[in-house]
């Protein structure tokens, strides 16, 4: 009998081990984002942007007032740029439809005299974030208005009992190939009944719920049927 309780404990022993090398990639996560200031106070996290900007794949109408030989139909590439009627490759990309229109007015100033442009989207990108991780369902959601936190949680189907609910983390695009994290304590939130600090989500952002502690260990831990190996003292 002490020979294989023996055996249990060290088949429980190298499971945690196994388990500890799972943990390694979710807790260098959470240490990045702490390192770079990530706290809920989120100096660093980039603001709130109101206007929609340009994306790759995105397609507008450019009408000209006065020059209606000019007015076209123009599609972001994959590059960014978009090809002009009489003035070629121009890019676009991440401007607003404000900023776009003044690009676009430099740029036929040069062959045309005060030029009077206006761009209507037509097809875009509609607004999303992604939910992953511990919710009940991962995956991209449409944001039709505006939507925090929280709300996105709630959205894909809410916590599941293995959420880690005081290390959610926020992604946010910070500049081309970047992104900033935020780490929120959402069951403190909760708790206190504080929505205050509950964030406003921007279009793109991704939110990541990890597993908590005991999520990794329970799978391994002695159940019902092996008690019969553990003699009770």
């Amino acid at each position: 009998m002490k020979i294989k309780m023996i055996r249990v404990l060290a088949a429980l022993l190298m499971s945690f081990e196994v388990l500890a090398g799972f943990a390694v990639a979710q807790e260098k996560i959470i240490a990045a984002a702490n390192e770079a200031e990530i706290s809920s106070t989120g100096k660093n996290f980039p603001e709130r942007h109101s206007r929609y900007k340009l994306q790759r794949g995105d397609t507008f109408d450019i009408s000209f007032e006065l020059n209606p030989e000019f007015t076209q139909t123009a599609t972001v590439q994959p590059d960014g740029y978009i090809t002009l009627r009489g003035i070629g490759d121009l890019m676009v990309a991440d401007q607003t439809i404000p900023e776009l229109t003044a690009t676009l007015r430099t740029a036929y100033s040069k062959i045309l005299n005060e030029p009077l442009i206006s761009v209507i989207l037509k097809d875009f990108e509609k607004p999303y974030f992604i939910a992953d991780g511990q919710v009940a369902r991962p995956g991209k959601y449409e944001m039709r208005g505006d939507t925090t936190l929280a709300q996105a949680i709630a959205m894909s189907g809410g916590f599941l009992e293995t959420s880690k609910h005081s290390q959610v983390l926020l992604f946010r695009k910070a500049s081309e190939g970047w992104y900033s994290a935020k780490i929120i304590n959402v069951k403190k939130m909760e708790k206190a009944g504080n929505l205050h600090e509950d964030p406003q989500l921007h279009p793109g952002d991704m939110l990541f719920v990890p597993k908590n502690r005991f999520s990794k260990v329970k799978p391994f831990l002695p159940s019902a049927s092996m008690g019969a190996f553990l003699k009770p003292y």
